[in-house]
């Protein structure tokens, strides 16, 4: 079964009455799933959606985004979830990328298309998901949702091949503006059939994902291999530190997927008697904090790490049941070859820093290139490697660990510096709850290290002793120049930093200098 589609039919058939989607108030099973999806392909086909096709999706977490999401898969046209939090010139991007006629919206998400209507070059018809205006929108068609759940005859499926496309992810674009991956069924469901064996994953299991629906995690890595074992997939409305516990406990999740900040904040939150009152086994993600063992007594949860990607899968893992090694994301799988190489493409020596690339092993573990950018896809590719822009170093047992992004680093006076080697450090003060490290420019050219950071809840934040507590634990040249103590720092609906829009700030009113 290497199609959303056929796997989704087959476990209607064996699994009928299981629970395949958790959401907060709402379930669907696996049956009810099926049926669903079965009618909003033939609401597509009537709305002129045909094989190859792209539907566009601005929905929250709901039943309703992975219905549509299957529906479409099911007449092998293609769902292409967009970013809830895009607005303006990156919405009107995303959107024209996807070429999309069709587009389905939360009727919360319909005030952002306001502002970029006349933009969207494709649209046609807008279907939207709750209360909905008609004649707001005189230039397309405007249908509620319902339409997607209109009984009618069946339409005849045209089955995709595990080759074509199934979905559509759009990168983070935390550095720059947001690529679309294309994403093939034979991706989908061999990614979810990886995981269920290097995580060890279990058909009782409750899988929880408490990240958006337009992310790899909680389509390809929640949703799928709860298909894939007929388990169940539960997908929370968002991340909340103070919500994390009790939703958990709510869904009965088993097993859940951090990234970012998100143990930290956790970690850093006040305990509480009912720390390790769950059913939870296993949590995984990146990056692997260095407090894990201390989050792991604390919550009663195994943390075992990866490393991954909407660009290429999940390519290493750590193994559940080896001794956890510090720092390391794992070892590469047999289903990729990787390497570690310097900027002319060579492979550099085991403890060397050099750029990851990777390539697949078997068909269609790695997306099949960037929606309308010819260009940028084949530089990813060039020299018969996939270019992941991930800094690491490999050590001689064949464990990766990661350095940073090659577009996230600082260059101070002759010299590269790692964001996320001083993040690090700058994370691991007692007073501080996040931190965030970027270039500004220099007086003396290139770039000085500035540093956001987030007090935790009832302690601040003294600059110069902040740099000073760091200047025991980092490079002098790593040092921040500049420190602003802010209250929040800018965030994708994923939880990492847009440092995009840092880097746009500038040196602060507020931000302390060192000189």
């Amino acid at each position: 079964m290497r199609t959303t589609s056929a796997l989704l039919s087959q476990r209607a058939d064996t699994h009928a009455s299981h629970v395949f989607l958790r959401f907060a108030g709402r379930e669907l099973s696996y049956r009810q799933c099926d049926a669903l999806s079965q009618l909003a392909a033939r609401a597509f086909t009537g709305l002129g959606v045909g094989a190859g096709d792209l539907v566009a999706v601005l929905l929250p977490n709901c039943p309703e985004a992975v219905v549509t999401w299957f529906g479409a898969n099911r007449i092998a046209a293609v769902a292409a979830p967009v970013n809830t939090a895009f607005r303006g010139p990156a919405l009107a991007h995303a959107l024209n990328l996807t070429g999309a006629r069709v587009l389905v919206v939360d009727h919360t998400l319909v005030g952002a298309l306001t502002s970029v209507h006349s933009e969207l070059t494709t649209v046609r018809t807008l279907i939207v998901r709750g209360d909905h205006d008609a004649t707001l929108f005189p230039q397309w068609t405007v249908l509620p949702y319902a339409v997607l759940e209109e009984p009618g005859d069946p339409v005849p499926a045209v089955q995709p091949q595990p080759a074509d496309p199934a979905l559509v992810l759009f990168t983070s674009g935390t550095t720059g503006r947001s690529k679309g991956c294309l994403l093939s069924h034979r991706f989908a469901v061999r990614q979810a059939e990886l995981m269920v064996e290097n995580f060890r994953l279990r058909a009782d299991d409750v899988l929880y994902c408490p990240f958006p629906l337009f992310h790899l995690d909680a389509t390809v890595m929640t949703v799928m291999p709860a298909l894939v074992l007929g388990a169940t997939a539960a997908i929370g409305e968002r991340f909340s530190a103070s919500g994390f516990w009790p939703e958990v406990r709510a869904m009965g999740a088993t097993a859940f997927d951090f990234m970012g900040a998100t143990l930290t904040i956790l970690h850093k939150r006040q305990s509480q008697v009912d720390d390790r009152d769950h059913g939870v086994r296993l949590g995984w993600g990146v990056p692997m904090p260095e407090f894990a063992a201390e989050f792991e007594e604390r919550f009663g949860v195994r943390l075992v790490e990866a490393y991954g990607s909407t660009d290429v899968g999940v390519p290493i893992y750590s193994d559940p049941d080896l001794p956890r090694r510090p720092g390391a994301c794992g070892r590469p799988i047999p289903a990729y070859d990787v390497q570690v190489v310097d900027p002319s493409d060579e492979p550099v020596p085991p403890g060397t820093v050099g750029e990851l690339v990777v390539r697949p092993n078997e068909p269609g573990l790695i997306n099949d290139g960037y929606l309308g950018m010819p260009a940028e896809s084949l530089a990813a590719r060039r020299n018969l490697w996939f270019h992941t822009g991930d800094l690491v170093r490999r050590d001689p047992d064949g464990y990766v660990y990661f350095v940073g992004r090659l577009s996230d680093s600082i260059r101070r006076r002759g010299e590269n510096i790692s964001a996320f080697e001083v993040e690090e450090v700058v994370g691991a003060h007692p007073d501080v709850l996040e931190a965030a490290a970027y270039g500004v420019p220099s007086e003396l050219t290139e770039e000085d290290v500035m540093v956001a950071v987030v007090p935790r809840p009832g302690r601040s934040v003294d600059p110069a002793s902040l740099v000073a507590w760091c200047a025991s634990r980092m490079a002098r040249h790593m040092l921040p120049a500049y420190v602003d103590v802010v209250p929040s720092l800018p965030k994708t609906p994923t939880e990492k930093v847009e440092k995009h829009a840092l880097k746009a700030r500038g040196i602060t009113p507020t931000a302390w200098s060192a000189g």
